[in-house]
């Protein structure tokens, strides 16, 4: 009996402590990109699970804060690691309707927002250094096929996400100093801006955090 519950303690500490469940709007570059994510921060004790396509802002805020607030109950009646689940919903403002509405749904259930205006390539931009202009999304996805190789929005091809891993931090950087610009200029903000970053961060923080533990 002793051994047995020494087994079960050892399994239960190679479960996840830090679980992400990313919520994507787009098939392709989003979930390119988190993948890249996952595949460097192997070795630390979370886990990233991808939804890609999961539909327009307004369905992934449905779909998003619905699945954070089961996680948290089952995580309350179970003690488990589900409790501290951190679910994020990634969107672009692109033209779509209910942005607004979308964004408030998730903070109310407190799911994280990964938004981006006026789309994701915003993001990947910043991995290589700054940009204001008020562009608009296709103008956006050419300026990142000059930035980003391998990305080529005629061909539904994406970036090479592994080679900007290594550019994760700076893109941070400029993003949160871009989004303060924008701040600045206007409340609510207007384009461009993305908070992708405070995903990134929460993830690099919770992979810090198990390499600080061993």
């Amino acid at each position: 009996m002793r051994a047995a519950r020494s087994l079960k303690r050892r399994v239960n500490l190679r479960e996840p402590k830090r679980r992400f469940v990313i919520y994507t709007e787009g098939k392709n570059t989003e979930p390119d990109y988190f993948r890249a994510i996952r595949k460097a921060s192997l070795g630390a004790l979370i886990d990233i699970e991808i939804v890609e396509a999961a539909g327009v802002p307004a369905t992934i805020a449905k779909k998003a804060s619905a699945d954070a607030k089961a996680r948290s109950r089952r995580g309350r009646a179970r003690s488990s690691f589900e409790e501290t689940d951190e679910v994020w919903a990634v969107f672009d403002r692109d033209e779509h309707p209910h942005v607004e509405e979308a964004l408030a749904r998730c903070r109310a259930a407190k799911v994280g927002t990964a938004f981006s205006d006026p789309c994701f390539e915003i993001w990947l931009i910043l991995h290589h250094g700054d940009f204001d202009r008020p562009d608009n999304r296709h103008e956006v996805q050419a300026e990142c096929a000059k930035r980003c190789a391998g990305y080529d929005p005629k061909s539904g091809k994406t970036a090479d996400c592994d080679a900007l891993m290594p550019l994760v931090a700076g893109a941070e950087k400029r993003a949160a100093a871009q989004l303060a610009r924008r701040m600045e200029e206007g409340n609510p903000p207007g384009a461009p801006l993305t908070t992708v970053f405070e995903l990134t961060r929460s993830i690099g923080e919770a992979h810090a955090a198990h390499q600080d533990a061993n």
